[in-house]
């Protein structure tokens, strides 16, 4: 089976480029192609670092963990919860299709399904997918709703609830189908329209939480915020007794329109195989090289990596950072956003502070590679006090959040820790 689809860029659906796919019994490849037009336009510019602009098809290598397609593409796939989705819904057509008499089991699904079972109006970034005909994929039927509106909260929550404990009806997958984000991991969650007419993301707790997880997201936003870190605006609902965190989407400004988005993998030509782990130095070096405002955003970043550490947020990896196209192939780094603390994991980061330091979450490695950022120590020490007088206090924002004292007390390991010492004896000086 061979499929070309066109792929385009934001409201305007510009076209960029065209995908192929060809899938042999289940051995697949794919590649990327730019539109000549595109090539030719005065504002062009690459769509990541490892797609420059030259004409012809440009393939990808799939590694045996990673995407079939280019990182830029694959950075709009579902994430995890919403391939699950995806893979039961499958699962209960094929068992309709052989219960049908003299109907036949449909085909096993391929990296192109999974890539175009997002739906249009809420996958991540500005990229879409049409075909041949110029159909979206995945967009709803004619006179039908696309995104849920955020009345449905409820709904929302029961039938994700209903998937993780495998009672799900078709009913309850055709509702959630196509709305999970690639910007999270297996939790359940939901693209809804908030009540200001915005896209959001609704992240509900999972039926196998001991915390309340929900809650300890939205506190770590609110808490980044108080320390002079950009992050997605995020708040709790509630949803028939049950804390909802609701995260706004950062790549669909006020003003209407698509941003571009590319995971800090993509930049960085990171692959899922890579047996060396990465590094923050990494994404300097990227920021220097692709960044419309450099030192700006790795002063940012290395604010973040202050916040990640004495909230013990060590779920930093690679596609927990992203960057937004500003224009002329230049970028800026994206709002933060899955921010958690988690008070049961060993403090060791995903993204290493440097090489020498290893996994070390400690205030010491940061200072380390200050002169990397190009930090003065002054500056350095200013950041680390801002952040940790905003982070210590944690317990204070919880309970404006309407957490409740056993709740903080769950998540006190996380907060309480000699680095927070550390940060507070250097952010004085």
């Amino acid at each position: 089976m061979k499929r070309t689809i066109n792929v385009l860029l934001g409201e305007s659906a510009r076209p960029l480029g065209v995908l192929r796919f060809d899938a042999q019994g289940t051995r697949y490849s794919a590649g990327f192609e730019y539109h000549p037009d595109w090539l030719a336009a005065p504002d062009r510019f690459a769509i990541e670092p490892g797609l420059p602009l030259v004409a012809g098809m440009q393939f990808h290598r799939r590694s045996r963990e990673g995407s079939l397609f280019h990182g830029a593409i694959a950075d709009t796939e579902p994430d995890g919860w919403g391939r699950k989705l995806v893979l039961r819904d499958h699962a209960k057509r094929r068992q309709g299709a052989r219960k049908q008499a003299g109907g036949t089991a449909t085909r096993a699904l391929d990296p192109l399904d999974y890539l175009l079972a997002v739906d249009d109006v809420s996958r991540v970034g500005a990229l879409r997918f049409a075909d041949a005909d110029g159909m979206f994929q995945r967009a709803p039927d004619l006179g039908q709703r696309g995104v849920p509106p955020l009345i449905e909260l409820d709904h929302l929550l029961r039938a994700s609830r209903a998937v993780e404990m495998h009672t799900e009806t078709a009913a309850d997958l055709a509702f959630l189908l196509g709305r999970g984000t690639s910007l999270g991991g297996l939790r359940p969650k939901c693209s809804i329209i908030d009540d200001e007419g915005h896209l959001a993301i609704g992240k509900f707790p999972s039926v196998a939480d001991d915390r309340a997880v929900t809650k300890g997201e939205v506190l770590a936003m609110r808490l980044a915020r108080d320390a002079g870190i950009e992050t997605a605006a995020a708040r709790l609902l509630d949803s028939d007794g049950s804390p909802v965190a609701l995260i706004r989407r950062f790549d669909r400004p006020a003003e209407g329109g698509r941003l571009l988005y590319i995971s800090a993998a993509t930049m960085i030509g990171a692959d899922a195989d890579d047996a060396t782990p990465h590094t923050y130095p990494e994404l300097i070096d990227a920021l220097r090289q692709h960044g419309a405002e450099p030192q700006a955003d790795i002063e940012a970043l290395w604010r973040r990596i202050a916040f990640n550490i004495l909230i013990t947020n060590v779920d930093d990896h690679l596609h927990n950072h992203g960057f937004l196209h500003v224009q002329s192939g230049r970028w800026r780094l994206a709002p933060a956003f899955d921010l958690n603390p988690f008070p049961e994991r060993a403090r060791e980061l995903k993204t290493w502070i440097s090489e020498d330091s290893g996994p070390d979450a400690s205030i010491d490695a940061l200072l380390s590679v200050a002169a990397y950022f190009r930090l003065t120590a002054a500056t350095a020490h200013r950041i680390l006090g801002e952040v940790e007088r905003a982070v210590s206090m944690w317990r204070n924002v919880g309970r404006a959040l309407g957490m409740s004292a056993h709740e903080l007390d769950a998540f006190a390991e996380a907060f309480e820790h000699g680095e927070r010492g550390v940060g507070a004896a250097l952010g004085t000086r």
